[in-house]
């Protein structure tokens, strides 16, 4: 038989650890630079790391045949996503608007003293008459009270302008027409600068920058067939109908010496805007198309063309009708 000892339990307490493990997270992003750019084959390298995060929960069972309670749920991590907005401002494009504006036509007003009628004579009335038909804008030499050529193609220019009996004479009717003109004579054309010849009236205007500035007496074919021996070709004939072309030409070729011979005349300082059709100087500018093509004015006037470089290379020729 043996002694009854006294058993002594011992519970000892039991102690449960929970772990949370570490999460990690790491991104990389690699940008080349583009081909031929500054720092070409670089590596931009970006690295986005979230810290470790731990948690750990204790605790201790108690005697009995409960079940423990359960550790809490780690807690989640909301993650938040920041979404940048791009935003692009376009700028319409600016409309430009182009205005033309045409000159005015510049006012002269009538003469106090009115013209008389001096037919073709000179003196001290001829140099009003000729200060009166610069101021109208056509063109003559100057003035010096001599009824000359230039006067007299001035003259006539004007007459045809106004449908006039055109020769070149200043009548009572003319006189009467010239103090009365209240505005500048012009040509169809008013913008750019060109030379514009009116076939229908035989005249030649020069505009400059959309304003008739001088008026020239003129003549062109007359529209006829001819048929002439060729100046240049000894027992040659040239044939063909004298036109001068409707039409936008330009100049192209240019002769600065004085007389040269063409193959149907002598030409004067020629200056060719269509083929062999040119404006040059001659002896005869009467008030009617007499002309194989080309386009008369007076030798005085050829002179002052070429001088002024009123006419140089590439000047737009507008040749019309009137129509």
């Amino acid at each position: 038989m043996f002694d009854r000892a006294r058993v002594r339990l011992a519970v000892g307490a039991f102690v449960a650890f929970g772990f949370v493990g570490f999460a990690a997270c790491a991104s990389e992003l690699r940008s080349d630079a583009r081909p031929g750019g500054e720092g070409a084959g670089a590596a931009l390298r970006v690295t986005d790391a979230t810290p470790a995060a731990s948690e750990t929960t204790s605790s201790t069972v108690p005697p009995t045949t409960a079940p423990p309670e359960k550790s809490p749920a780690p807690k989640k991590v909301r993650k938040t996503t920041t979404t940048v907005r791009r935003t692009t401002t376009t700028t319409a494009p600016r409309k430009t608007t182009t205005t033309t504006i045409t000159p005015p036509i510049p006012d002269v007003g009538a003469m106090a003293q009115p013209l008389a009628a001096i037919g073709s004579s000179s003196g001290t009335e001829a140099a009003r008459l000729q200060q009166r038909l610069l101021d109208l804008g056509f063109w003559l030499s100057g003035v010096d009270g001599v009824y000359g050529l230039t006067t007299q193609q001035a003259v006539m220019a004007f007459e045809k302008y106004e449908g006039l009996d055109a020769d070149g004479s200043v009548d009572a009717t003319t006189a009467a027409a010239l103090s009365a003109a209240m505005q500048r004579p012009h040509a169809r054309a008013n913008a750019g600068t060109l030379v514009e010849i009116d076939k229908s009236k035989q005249l030649l205007y020069f505009v400059i920058g959309g304003r008739t500035k001088w008026i020239l007496n003129t003549s062109t074919g007359n529209g006829e067939e001819y048929e002439e021996p060729d100046q240049n070709s000894p027992g040659e004939i040239a044939r063909g109908i004298a036109l001068t072309p409707d039409g936008l030409h330009a100049v192209n070729r240019e002769r600065e010496e004085g007389w040269w011979e063409g193959d149907l005349g002598r030409i004067y300082r020629p200056k060719y805007f269509v083929g062999g059709i040119a404006v040059h100087g001659s002896n005869n500018v009467p008030d009617y198309p007499a002309s194989h093509g080309c386009v008369r004015v007076s030798v005085p006037a050829m002179d002052w063309i070429w001088a002024s470089d009123i006419l140089p290379m590439h000047t737009p020729v507008w040749v019309h009708d009137g129509a």
